[in-house]
């Protein structure tokens, strides 16, 4: 049987270790996940677990149990990571002055991928070509995308303002999607 969370940390409290290892070993995995995805370095994360778990350790008495206790753990693990990318310092490189090498003076010259009138022509044409399928689809297909794409609104929300059943709605948007995939197609 798998203990709770508000009796391991009782326990623990109570200075039975066993019970702070069952409570490490039940949130390491997701702890690791919350790290990594802050860091994005496995040996960094490895590192910042530990810390974690140390700190939540010697903290372990201000832990208040009216709130959850993972809810408190992902709190010192979101801290220690931030911690840990404040501390690293980037070596950044001024676009504005020379680089010093061994061999001299070296002018960083970067190009502008900002703009690509080629790109942006393309992208134009397919938004055009996307709202000129759309233009010609039937009305009850026509605005159920618009409703859903266009304007962002939920399956009910269509539901409510056309009228019509949810699964409707649905059908609709299905056929519409199927037949905007058989006339941009067409155009390429």
């Amino acid at each position: 049987m798998i203990e709770d969370d508000q009796s391991l940390v009782e326990r623990a409290l109570a200075g039975d270790q066993k019970a702070f290892r069952l409570l490490l070993k039940k949130h390491q995995s997701t702890i690791y996940h919350v790290i990594f995805k802050l860091v994005r370095n496995r040996e960094e994360t490895w590192d910042l677990i530990q810390e974690t778990f140390m700190r939540a350790f010697r903290s372990l008495s201000s832990y208040k149990k009216e709130y959850r206790f993972t809810t408190w753990l992902y709190k010192i693990a979101a801290n220690c990571s931030i911690d840990y990318l404040r501390k690293r310092k980037i070596e950044a490189l001024s676009l504005d002055q020379p680089l010093e090498t061994k061999q001299g003076s070296v002018c960083l010259e970067l190009p502008d991928l900002s703009c690509n009138p080629e790109s942006d022509l393309e992208s134009r044409q397919k938004g055009v070509s996307i709202d000129q399928a759309i233009a010609s689809l039937p009305k009850k297909y026509k605005e159920v995308i618009v409703y859903r794409h266009k304007d962002g609104k939920s399956y009910e929300e269509i539901s409510r303002i056309l009228g019509i059943p949810v699964g409707t709605v649905k059908a609709r948007i299905f056929r519409a999607r199927e037949l905007l995939k058989k006339k941009l197609k067409s155009l390429r």
